[in-house]
């Protein structure tokens, strides 16, 4: 397994090598965001241990940009910046794991061979369903070039919705992953919803996206309006 080490603290960064190279990994290092941006891309790499504050490019902008150009390579992230909204940015623009330092060398080889069991998969920081696109860390979605206001509770609907696009999803999963509801909730919450956001996403754009699946639930599908 190629392992790419981007850290500017050269100290931790040989550390990490040292260690992984120990534990089998054919590892490379480099210390700042432009020349592991470029190794990243080319570089034909099983997972990436990326730092958040790096110089050239932070850490940030580095799987921003591997992602925009399609590169799903497993990233973990590392940062002394261990607030909430710090791991939720990072996790946002696409990283598939994040430690805030100090942490345990065990701990992180443990959440790499989990990354690296995972494999490579597509996971867009912007999702999109035809001509619907959603995007998780602004808070936006677009119809085409047409921007959709949606309350909070619309929005999370949606995007568990978009995340599993095509699948068939009962009202008490949707209950219970976007409402996280007790079990004795009225199901019924989900389809007043349901209907809130056929309102918005589908109604003013002639659209039938959002498809009742009878006696299973509901299913989203990248309609489009020349299709009927």
């Amino acid at each position: 397994m190629r392992l790419l080490v981007v850290e500017d603290e050269e100290r931790m960064a040989a550390a990490l090598s040292r260690g992984l190279t120990a534990d089998g990994f054919a590892v490379d290092v480099v210390h700042d965001g432009k020349a592991g941006l470029e190794a990243a891309r080319f570089g034909e790499y099983d997972a990436v241990i990326l730092d958040v504050m790096l110089p050239g490019l932070s850490g940030y902008e580095v799987i921003r940009r591997l992602r925009a150009d399609d590169n799903w390579v497993p990233v973990l992230m590392l940062s002394a910046k261990d607030g909430e909204y710090d791991q939720s940015d990072g996790l946002d623009l696409g990283a598939d794991d994040y430690l805030t330092k100090p942490f345990s060398y065990v701990v992180l080889l443990a959440r790499l061979r989990a990354l690296l069991r995972r494999g490579v998969r597509a996971r867009p920081a912007i999702l999109t369903v035809g001509d619907l696109s959603l995007d998780p860390a602004a808070q936006r979605v677009r119809r085409g070039d047409t921007e959709i206001a949606l309350s909070t509770r619309e929005f999370t609907l949606l995007e568990y919705l978009m995340r599993h696009a095509d699948q068939v999803l009962s009202k008490v999963e949707l209950l219970d992953h976007v409402w996280g509801a007790p079990v004795d909730t009225d199901v019924n919450v989900v389809e007043v919803y349901i209907g809130y956001l056929r309102k918005k996403i589908d109604h003013p754009f002639d659209r039938r996206s959002v498809r009742t699946v009878r006696g299973a639930g509901y299913r989203l599908v990248p309609d489009q309006a020349e299709q009927r």
